[in-house]
């Protein structure tokens, strides 16, 4: 059976003739017809050429890959028990759902702290992100979660000003911050900004830290979607030079005469802004983390994706020698920008292998006594028994599991609900719970009473999404660590979850059910 959709799918705007007749290695239609207009990748292909290589419509999609992986998080069941309760004493009036905290503190000194341990890691200059901010960065503020400003949002703001290659001053970095600072309740959640090749020339933590006041930047290795930079579409030529001349590789050349006549002409769209590869050394990235301390990060953390064991091997290593607050591994096949779609299909190590192999690598660490930083892991986490299981997973080392597609998802709902509320066009399938943001959103009352009239009327209904969003799995997976007797983050092991597969056994080490608690099974038959 293949693993894999080929030559079809929603991502490209691609289907086959034959729907029911597909050739399985090559995702042809079995008769291939002269005549045929092209409806499939292939033929697709032979029109609009490199253009076909990313998810479409670009600016107004998240993507993720559509490949079946042999073992992913389904073949992790959550275990629970009818004895005690770690956390909370072990009263039936007392261990109630609702007295589990879900708080997470970390960094080298636990200044970190969120209320539920999540957080948005690393959506950037995309026009989804872009144009959703406003509801994740509030809606991640009230929660109190974090938030990461992903790479080249100075580079491709054109109110940006740089002088000698540096940042000086931006108009969209400055709005995204306070956008979360404003609203940032009791010191939790965390702002963060991230930095590739690109920011890092322009300076843009540097002046993060030092002009908007961010106390957490990040360094970026990459993410589980792709394996080279970052990637956007410019549909105008005016900014498409301004990218070149801030030197981004842009593509084809927007300072050529053919292709300014081309554009113009009507023969292509967009053009193709590109980030380039890190170049990982050991010397490189001490060198960089001791630059950041002295310009005044109080926290640094590095993002790596679903690269090769060697250098997940590395990221681990370099990040507990060089003393980094949080390092947050994403596997393979999602994306919140413009990864190509069939990189996003068959490149890296999926989400359970790679989450398998960083728990490994932390644990040999501190079986060795060295120092093992926090861990977060992404790739694809959507509700709260996914969430369950990645904490549960990686205990102890995991404080934290890392979400874009699905907060973006909820944000973009909350504010088409708010558009179709101010038009007073509220579809039916909603309009059953109400006509207004107090009757749909089953938070408001609540927000309303803690934050005051003012404010609560000032919020974007994208926050209330969001903001909704995590209510439901915060209360989600206090439910689950209840059932599992688990009252507070700390206590959650790998003991709680079983392997319904042997090769899922075999790949995480957590037991296949049938072999779970033997021994104590037989001192209870015993007795």
């Amino acid at each position: 059976m293949s693993l894999s959709r080929i030559n079809t799918s929603a991502a490209t705007l691609t289907k086959n003739r034959t729907e029911g007749s597909i050739t399985p290695s090559s995702g042809m239609c079995v008769t291939c017809v002269d005549g045929c207009i092209g409806m499939c990748e292939i033929g697709k292909s032979a029109y609009r050429g490199h253009e076909v290589i990313y998810p479409q419509p670009f600016g107004v999609i998240t993507t993720a890959s559509e490949k079946v992986y042999p073992v992913d998080y389904s073949h992790l069941n959550i275990m629970g028990g009818v004895v005690g309760a770690e956390g909370i004493e072990a009263d039936s009036d007392k261990a109630v759902f609702p007295a589990v905290s879900l708080e997470s503190s970390f960094g080298h000194d636990g200044g970190i702290k969120f209320r539920m341990p999540w957080v948005i890691p690393g959506i950037g200059s995309t026009n989804i992100a872009k144009n959703n901010w406003e509801g994740l960065a509030i809606g991640s503020a009230l929660a109190g979660t974090g938030l990461t400003i992903g790479e080249n949002v100075v580079g491709m703001d054109p109110q940006s000003v740089i002088k000698n290659g540096r940042v000086v001053d931006t108009v969209d970095l400055k709005n995204r911050v306070k956008l979360f600072m404003d609203h940032q309740r009791d010191g939790y959640g965390a702002i963060i900004v991230q930095a590739n090749i690109e920011d890092t020339r322009l300076g843009v933590q540097e002046y993060a830290i030092e002009k908007l006041g961010v106390k957490w930047v990040e360094l970026k290795w990459g993410q589980g979607a792709k394996n080279i930079g970052g990637e956007v579409k410019i549909t105008s030529l005016e900014k498409a030079q301004l990218l070149k001349q801030r030197g981004y590789v842009v593509l084809p050349d927007p300072t050529d005469p053919t292709v300014i006549d081309a554009f113009n002409g009507g023969s292509f769209r967009e053009f193709e802004r590109h980030s380039r590869v890190g170049m990982v050394t050991e010397e490189a990235f001490a060198k960089r983390v001791e630059e950041l301390r002295e310009a005044g990060a109080q926290y640094i953390s590095l993002k790596t994706g679903a690269y090769r064991p060697a250098a997940l091997a590395q990221a681990i290593v370099y990040a507990s020698k060089y003393g980094i607050d949080l390092l947050t591994v994403d596997g393979a096949g999602g994306g919140t920008g413009m990864s190509p779609w069939r990189m996003m299909n068959e490149w890296g190590v999926p989400p359970v292998e790679l989450h398998s192999m960083t728990y490994a690598y932390a644990k040999r660490l501190a079986d060795e006594g060295r120092h093992v930083p926090a861990i977060a892991l992404a790739g694809g986490f959507t509700f709260e028994d996914q969430i369950f299981k990645a904490l549960a997973l990686g205990a102890p080392f995991v404080k934290i599991v890392g979400m874009a597609r699905a907060p973006i998802a909820a944000a973009m709902v909350g504010k088409t609900i708010g558009r179709t509320i101010e038009q007073n066009q509220v579809p039916v399938y909603i309009a059953r719970f109400g006509y207004t943001k107090d009757e749909i959103f089953v938070t408001a009352a609540d927000l309303r009473h803690e934050l005051g009239e003012k404010e609560f009327e000032s919020l974007p209904t994208g926050a209330l999404g969001l903001y909704t969003y995590y209510e439901r799995l915060g209360q989600g997976l206090r439910q689950l660590m209840a059932g599992s007797r688990k009252f507070a983050l700390e206590y959650m092991s790998r003991n709680d979850l079983a392997s319904l597969t042997r090769e899922c056994a075999e790949i995480t080490d957590i037991p296949y059910v049938m072999d779970l608690d033997k021994e104590e099974v037989e001192e209870i038959l015993k007795a």
